[in-house]
Parts: C-alpha cells; sequence; structure tokens
C-alpha cells in the first residue's frame, strides 16, 4: 500500500490537488484509483520503455504501473481507437450569394404580467 500512496501522489497528481469541499476531495481520489488500475489493466499490452539505467525484466514478468506509464501513450496507436476520425477544421459554404434573410416570426414574447399590473407592493 505505501508504494500505491507514493505512486499515486507522485506520478498521478494526488499531491498537488488543493480541493475545498470534501466531495470534491473524494472525486478526485477516485479518479486517482481509476487512473491506477488502468495502468494495472494495460500492464500486458505496453511494451516496456525502460529508461538506459533500468535494467531489463525477466521474461513473463508483470510490468510495473511506472513502466507502464512509459509505454501507455503508445498503447492507442496499437488497439486503435472507437471513434470516428476527426472533421475538417475548414468553415462550411455558408449560406447561397443573393440569397436574403427570412423575415422573423411574428410571435408576441412571452409575458406573465400585464402593463398595468404591479408585481410587489409597497
Amino acid at each position: 500500500m505505501n508504494n500505491f500512496h507514493r505512486f499515486a501522489k507522485v506520478y498521478l497528481g494526488l499531491r498537488a490537488v488543493h480541493l475545498a469541499s470534501a466531495q470534491a476531495t473524494d472525486r478526485w481520489v477516485q479518479l486517482t484509483i481509476a487512473a491506477y488500475a488502468q495502468l494495472r489493466m494495460a500492464s500486458t499490452l505496453v511494451d516496456d520503455l525502460r529508461r538506459p539505467w533500468q535494467s531489463k525484466p525477466a521474461p513473463g514478468t508483470v510490468l510495473s504501473p511506472y513502466r507502464t506509464r512509459l509505454g501507455f501513450r503508445r498503447l492507442r496507436a496499437k488497439i486503435g481507437s472507437p471513434t470516428k476520425p476527426a472533421k475538417f477544421s475548414r468553415p462550411g459554404p455558408g449560406r447561397p450569394k443573393g440569397s436574403t434573410n427570412r423575415p422573423k416570426s411574428t410571435c408576441p414574447p412571452h409575458r406573465t404580467s400585464t402593463k398595468g399590473e404591479r408585481s410587489h407592493v409597497e
């Protein structure tokens, strides 16, 4: 448990948060635990991207959450995305040339009281 606490504080941002309410703090802790759970689940899918000074793990060893975090950004390219590709950022063709604005409807505005009626009494 001590390793999780240190990992969550240093790498998952649990130390950086300063929230005013207890409910917001509980939500932040839940997000941190969810991120840790994702790292643990992705440890078998991620390639080992170790630093030059780190030793090579034994074959069949599950990666630690720290090493999983190093290769986590490459995971999406490996497994794909269920979303559609992004749309073009170029604006559309707009209104055809020569067309005019349509007149507004003649619907009266919504009022709850008439003009002579006053809601507060002095």
